[in-house]
């Protein structure tokens, strides 16, 4: 009998305070989730470029590209 492999969801959580980022990151973890961290939306793309996730969690208003840019810009 072939067993499946076991799949951990990914989720990437891009936000520009570090604290947020650790809190969630805690979490989610606890929750069974691999997470990925990201300060904003340069990272989030080196991030996708390395390996695809599950789930985005994003902050709308980060300095810089804001998450509404980020969200157009992962859907165009």
């Amino acid at each position: 009998m072939a067993t499946q492999a076991q799949h951990t969801d990914k989720v990437l959580v891009v936000d520009d305070d570090s604290r947020i980022r650790d809190l969630l990151r805690r979490y989610l973890t606890q929750e069974g989730f691999e997470v990925l961290l990201a300060e904003d939306g340069k990272a989030l793309t080196r991030v996708l470029l390395r390996e695809p996730v599950d789930l985005i969690v994003l902050d709308l208003m980060m300095p810089g590209e804001d998450g509404l840019s980020v969200c157009r810009r992962l859907r165009g």
